[in-house]
């Protein structure tokens, strides 16, 4: 089972954490999203010339929450929690995330490299750091539902290391849980693989 993703892509980093939580043997090819010649080869592989892509056999899988969900089903259950409520609740919340988020998303564009802070917000970000902070402040442990991490906490990890890179510090229990999930190996590990093991042009 091979997983295509690339450098400075949000959708690769929540895909990387969630097959993290998996447990399941992936081989990695990480892409460099700068180079024309890897944006070719990406076109002939995916359906969308998009990353992440999931190749098992003659499977391929080309979005986000759908790969989460099928590697949900190989690992017998880990990303999402035992009990039907919050199993259909962490469900929502990925999906929340997968659409939502729009001003966040479209003025703090997901980057590795310095950025400056943010001083002031428009009522947008606003509205977005409103509902991420009384997200965050749900959390019930470390993770968003107890000690053990889910889906959610890959969807979401990826949103709390933005907020942090660009000056966005979440107060009280919110921050607790942000902090929490920047600090998060499996998304240091998957930020690292990113920038290490980028290749260009060879599938």
């Amino acid at each position: 089972m091979q997983l295509s993703v690339g450098t400075d892509s949000t959708w690769s980093l929540r895909t990387m954490v969630g097959a993290k939580i998996a447990e399941l043997p992936i081989d990695l090819h990480v892409f460099s999203l700068q180079c024309a010649s890897c944006k070719s080869v990406l076109r002939s592989l995916s359906p969308t010339g998009l990353v992440p892509l999931l190749e098992d056999g003659s499977l391929r899988l080309h979005d986000s929450l759908a790969i989460l969900e099928y590697l949900n089903e190989l690992s017998d259950g880990k990303l999402y929690p035992t009990d039907q409520g919050k199993r259909a609740l962490s469900r929502s919340l990925c999906a929340e995330m997968h659409a939502g988020f729009s001003a966040l998303r479209q003025t703090m564009p997901f980057t590795l490299a310095d950025v400056s802070p943010l001083t002031a917000f428009s009522p947008a970000q606003t509205a977005d750091i409103a509902r991420v902070t009384t997200l965050f402040a749900s959390a019930e442990g470390p993770f968003y539902q107890g000690e053990k991490p889910t889906a959610v906490d890959a969807f979401y990890a990826v949103l709390a290391y933005r907020l942090q890179h660009y000056g966005v510090r979440l107060q009280g229990e919110a921050g607790q849980y942000q902090q929490q999930l920047v600090a998060w190996s499996f998304l240091q590990e998957a930020l690292a693989q990113l920038t290490s093991t980028a290749a260009c042009c060879h599938p």
